[in-house]
């Protein structure tokens, strides 16, 4: 588990995104061995709720999060599972 890169990865959601919700998790533990893995990137699952995504379909959801992070999905991040929902989305 990395937490400097799941912090780095919340705040630059948030200053981007702006979320009413936001869950950041090292899932990297889960895939031990796996080419990313030995290559120091990580393996990370993001929920965001959030008004950027009001009316968006879901690939320009992904493609948000995607800018936001940047670099960071080249550097450090080897998978990215995204859970991005508007807040009238969410019950």
């Amino acid at each position: 588990m990395n937490p400097e890169r799941v912090a780095r990865i919340r705040e630059i959601l948030t200053e981007a995104l702006v979320p009413v919700v936001l869950e950041v998790n090292d899932d990297s533990h889960k895939h031990a061995g796996h080419a990313g893995a030995r290559g120091g990137q990580g393996h990370f699952s993001v929920t965001v709720v959030s008004d950027a995504f009001a009316g968006k379909l879901p690939l320009a959801r992904h493609r948000l999060v995607y800018a936001a992070l940047g670099d960071m999905m080249t550097t450090d991040i080897h998978a990215l599972t995204i859970t991005a929902k508007a807040p009238d989305e969410v019950a």
